[in-house]
């Protein structure tokens, strides 16, 4: 089962954390509601998992007023802060603590992961797209975004240098980038491009597309067969 990172002291202060580490994050948002909005009829039903913090719950929300959620995420501290930030827009969601087994069967036309798949260990990657497709009717858009860059070296230590610096605007080097190979190494799971789009491919999405590509993060749109 995937580890728990976000207690309450991590939850603390989390909203403004991913504006500086994540470039172009209200165009991200922007970008997933243009998407959704595709295929996602006015009085649709929208999958959010990892929905702790809220940031993309309330800009969907404010988007598509006809628009119900269900967001899932295993902590009850991050789960906390979502409804704090989605304030009276909450009356439209459903939050549910847990992974991707704890969410309701659906239909859904519509799922959204942003900022999640990196923390969730290689082995459990499939079944959970696996699951995300079940819970979603033919045709229905899954939004992922998160990091992803090649494994290889020297690439990999190039990237994690320069996801480390973005927030300072340098790229990391000496112990800044040590502590960064270290933090991102045992606490993240971050795969290739390649893989990621395999395993969607793998897991029952077809037209699989990168819509996003911002230094170490990517996102793509694929589609329920």
């Amino acid at each position: 089962m995937t580890r728990n990172f976000f207690d309450a002291q991590a939850a603390h202060g989390y909203a403004e954390r991913p504006k500086r580490q994540v470039p172009g994050l209200e165009s991200l948002h922007r970008m997933i509601s243009m998407l959704l909005g595709e295929q996602v009829p006015e009085d649709g039903r929208v999958l959010v998992l990892g929905a702790g913090g809220g940031l993309e719950l309330k800009a969907l929300a404010e988007a598509h007023a006809g628009w119900r959620f269900d967001g899932i995420d295993p902590s009850a501290e991050m789960l906390a802060l979502a409804r704090q930030i989605v304030g009276p827009l909450a009356e439209r969601m459903a939050m549910h603590e847990g992974y991707i087994d704890a969410a309701p069967e659906g239909p859904f036309d519509g799922a959204v992961s942003l900022l999640t798949f990196h923390f969730i260990p290689r082995d459990e990657r499939l079944e959970t797209l696996r699951q995300l497709r079940r819970r979603l009717r033919p045709g229905a858009p899954l939004l992922l975004a998160h990091i992803s860059f090649p494994q290889d070296e020297p690439a990999r230590s190039q990237w994690i240098a320069r996801h480390a610096g973005y927030s300072e605007g340098v790229t990391a080097s000496g112990a800044q980038l040590d502590n960064a190979l270290r933090a991102m190494g045992s606490k993240l799971t971050i795969l290739p491009p390649e893989e990621e789009e395999a395993l969607l491919a793998e897991a029952g999405f077809e037209d699989v597309s990168l819509f996003y590509a911002a230094l170490s993060f990517r996102g793509w749109v694929a589609y329920s067969r």
